[in-house]
């Protein structure tokens, strides 16, 4: 019986989180737009950190920077 009463409960629970989910996405697309500083400043940190070099980090700065002109 109690293992009835859990499978009940875990199936209403799935079937829950599955209609929220299918109700929120609306089927629109999201875009997650920064900022040209905060993009900089990926940039740096990224540089600082190892995770992209010197020369990638000049390149991509200068990409990010014509993208907003």
């Amino acid at each position: 019986m109690k293992r009835i009463i859990s499978t009940i409960v875990v199936l209403t629970l799935l079937t829950t989180m599955t209609s929220c989910i299918a109700v929120g996405s609306g089927g629109k697309k999201i875009e997650n737009k920064t900022t040209l500083g905060q993009q900089l400043i990926d940039l740096q940190k990224a540089r600082d950190e190892g995770a992209i070099s010197a020369q990638e980090y000049a390149e991509l700065r200068e990409k990010v920077k014509k993208a907003y002109d």
